[in-house]
């Protein structure tokens, strides 16, 4: 075939972009091998039955045709009152565009924000594509690690030594995938700071913010930085509604106005019956407390089933959908240990280093699974840890 562009051959330059235990993992369970899934965050669970009804009457109800590129009207107005209340600022529905899930979202942020040749600064550990996205757009970044012994909370100094002249945008994530750390107001306002004196785009994805161990503080509500923040969010973690392909991104009305140009040449508009159902579990909260109460309980059993377990030490893992567990005592190599752990003990995790420097010598675990199957997978890794402890010495 021709030459493919540049573009696309550079977006995962290595061929091997971290997944590669879950994707295994995955592989031989559909073969029949009985295999724990902990590597993913998907709900093990339906999306609320409300959304589900809200989906098909819209069907049923000939919506079937193109709708306004940044969304329709009532969806909007539904994720800005959302938007006001994750980020503590009033929002009106001409500051958030509609995007098929998350995922667009940050890459519509980095496009709107980045030109060529630009740098920004991501806040490590990060989720698995957010390199990729910023390879996307032709511009170049630099991870900054959060140290694990400080509970992964970025700390302004190292974003400060990392700050180039042509830096434009920093991107974090709070609560954190995949560590489950939740950013202190404290730390927040010290980026934002930065971002103040040096006039940079904040990128804020806060996808979990309903799921968080206590107060979410968004730096879209710190003192000016409305004005410079882009905030990522979406429908798959709160309402349950992964498979969806449903959020949003919200931001000053101007650069908001100016993105709509980008749907124009990519999604061209979102399906009317699915963003009729979003308007609807968003106005309503279809699933919200639930789910939150669901994570909050399995997080609790998990960490007490921890307790008194040699050689690993539990880190961040304040909210979010996963627990963050250090293994590096154990064995340095995370990608090794969630192979073995994998071969041995039919249980599938993410390597930490999936997700950058930061998270090495960590596996993350997902919370996506019945108590009961979470519990299972605890004692599977305690005589895991056992036995690979007794077999390195």
């Amino acid at each position: 075939m021709p030459r493919p562009s540049s573009r696309i051959s550079g977006i995962v330059p290595s061929g091997k972009d971290g997944w590669e235990v879950h994707f295994a993992a995955w592989t031989r369970k559909e073969a029949g091998e009985d295999i724990i899934m902990l590597s993913v965050g998907d709900h093990d669970f339906d999306t609320p039955t409300e959304t589900i009804e809200a989906c098909v009457t819209a069907v049923r109800a000939s919506n079937h045709h193109y709708t306004p590129l940044p969304g329709i009207p009532r969806l909007r107005k539904a994720m800005a009152a959302a938007s006001t209340a994750c980020t503590g600022v009033t929002t009106n529905p001409d500051q958030v565009i509609a995007t098929p899930g998350g995922q667009a979202a940050l890459y519509a942020a980095v496009q709107a924000v980045l030109d060529q040749g630009d740098h920004a600064i991501v806040v490590a550990p990060y989720y698995a594509t957010y390199p990729n996205t910023f390879s996307a757009a032709g511009a170049d970044f630099t991870v900054v690690e959060t140290p694990a012994e400080d509970g992964f909370q970025p700390r302004a100094a190292d974003i400060r030594a990392a700050l180039r002249p042509n830096t434009r945008a920093i991107l974090i994530n709070t609560p954190n995938n995949p560590t489950g750390a939740v950013y202190s107001r404290q730390r927040l306002e010290e980026l934002a700071q930065i971002c103040r004196e040096h006039d940079l785009w904040l990128l804020s994805d806060e996808v979990y913010w309903t799921l968080g161990g206590g107060e979410h503080v968004s730096p879209r509500s710190l003192p000016g930085m409305a004005e410079r923040t882009l905030v990522i969010n979406s429908m798959s973690k709160s309402h349950g509604m992964t498979g969806w392909r449903m959020g949003w991104l919200t931001g000053p009305e101007q650069m908001i106005s100016l993105l709509t140009s980008l749907n124009l040449v990519t999604t061209y508009g979102l399906p009317a019956f699915i963003s009729l159902a979003c308007a609807e579990a968003l106005e309503n909260g279809y699933g919200v407390k639930e789910i939150a109460e669901r994570y909050a309980a399995r997080r609790s059993v998990v960490l007490d089933a921890m307790r008194g377990m040699n050689n690993i030490t539990v880190r961040g893992s304040e909210g979010g959908m996963y627990v963050m567990l250090d293994i590096s005592a154990l064995e340095p190599d995370d990608e090794k240990f969630a192979w073995a752990f994998l071969d041995k003990e039919k249980v599938s995790v993410m390597p930490g280093s999936s997700f950058g420097e930061a998270a090495a010598g960590h596996i993350r675990v997902s919370l996506c699974q019945p108590e009961v199957v979470l519990l299972e997978a605890t004692l599977r890794l305690r005589r895991f840890a056992t036995s690979y402890r007794r077999e390195a010495a």
